[in-house]
Order: structure tokens, then C-alpha cells, then sequence
């Protein structure tokens, strides 16, 4: 919802927000010369960015919206909280807010790296759930090639269509969640291009 950089400098403060649900206040974000300042859902922290334990990007689309990224962000203490790139305006409208979630992801990289963290960077699905998510996938493409086959020895042209079509659908879109959501290690100088919105070119100009 909003991203502010003052003209301060180095140090200038930088903030993020967006609503999670059409209820309640928006969650609150922002990037202090302290450190990671919060407010989500009537609660609130300042956390130092040395003391931050873990970040875990990840590629999450809901039905409303394909281009949806989170980061899920843990401190030393055992705190989490995450970060969307969507915001929910209306009933029917989930919007993306992209850019300005990925500038406030990769400044509160910067930021970390220059206060020395050491936290664990990581990206996508857990290695047990992407290895069962394989899985699944590969058994459906078995499947899959069944129908076809079936529907080409019985000369069944518009079924067989009908099978090419899905499986190009299905592809496109559980294919890419697969894909983006491969377990990954990451630097803080190499963030993961495939987790994170495509930059605003037009704003790097």
C-alpha cells in the first residue's frame, strides 16, 4: 500500500503495508537506521536486523491473484512474521503491489547484510514437500499420457484436444508454482530472481 523513502540518506526510513484480508488494519512494516520496526494485528515489535534468524521467500498465487510472493521473516527469539506483495482493496479485488515489495524486500537484504547477519537465507518449498509435490506431478503426467493415448486409439479427437489443452493449462500454472518453488539457498548479494515480482523498469530508468 505504501513505500516511503525520505531524503535523509543512508539511513533514510522505508515502509511497507498491506491489508491480508478485508478485515482488520493493515499490517505495517518499516526499515528504521534501529532496525525492522512492525505492527500486525494490534501487535508490535522493533527488531534489530543483526538479531533477525531467518528469511524464507517463497512464490505463493491464489486464484485472485497469479503474482503473489511472501516472505516469512524469523527472529532470535522465535518471533515470525510475514510480508505479501498483494493487498486486499474490495471483496472481489486483491491487488499486487510488486515493485514496492520488492524494493522494501531488497533494502531490508542491504541493511541486513551491513549490520552483519548471519541469518539463514532461503527460497521456496520445504525439500520434503517439493519432493511430494514431484511426486504428484510425475503420477498426473502418467495419468495423463493414459487418456491421450486411449483417445488416440480410439480416434477420440476432440477428447484428445481436450486432454492437450488441459495439460498445457496445467502446466503453465502448477508447473511455474513447482518451478519458482524449488528449495534454494540464497547470498544476500544474489536474491532469487524467480521469487521475488519482476522489477519496475521503467523506475530503475
Amino acid at each position: 500500500m505504501l513505500q516511503d523513502r525520505s531524503e535523509a540518506g543512508e539511513g533514510a526510513a522505508v515502509r511497507y503495508a498491506y491489508k491480508a484480508s478485508l478485515v482488520g488494519s493493515a499490517h505495517q512494516f518499516e526499515l528504521t537506521g534501529d532496525g525492522l520496526s512492525w505492527r500486525v494485528a494490534g501487535r508490535s515489535g522493533m527488531w534489530d536486523y543483526a538479531d533477525i534468524s531467518a528469511v524464507k521467500l517463497s512464490y505463493r498465487p491464489v486464484s485472485m491473484q497469479q503474482q503473489r510472493f511472501r516472505a516469512d521473516i524469523d527472529n532470535a527469539r522465535g518471533g515470525r512474521i510475514a510480508i505479501l506483495s498483494t493487498t486486499w482493496q474490495t471483496a472481489t479485488l486483491v491487488a499486487p503491489q510488486g515493485h514496492l515489495y520488492r524494493d522494501f524486500i531488497v533494502e531490508l537484504h542491504r541493511r541486513m547484510q551491513a549490520a552483519g547477519s548471519t541469518a539463514r537465507l532461503t527460497g521456496g518449498l520445504g525439500p520434503k514437500t517439493y519432493t511430494a509435490a514431484l511426486a504428484v506431478l510425475a503420477w498426473l503426467a502418467v495419468a495423463m499420457i493414459g487418456l491421450l493415448v486411449m483417445a488416440l486409439m480410439t480416434s477420440n479427437w476432440t477428447g484428445a484436444l481436450f486432454l492437450l489443452g488441459f495439460a498445457a493449462l496445467f502446466a503453465w500454472q502448477v508447473g511455474g508454482f513447482v518451478s519458482r518453488n524449488r528449495p534454494r539457498h540464497y547470498s544476500f548479494d544474489q536474491l532469487p530472481d524467480a521469487l521475488l515480482p519482476e522489477a519496475d523498469r521503467n523506475r530503475a530508468q
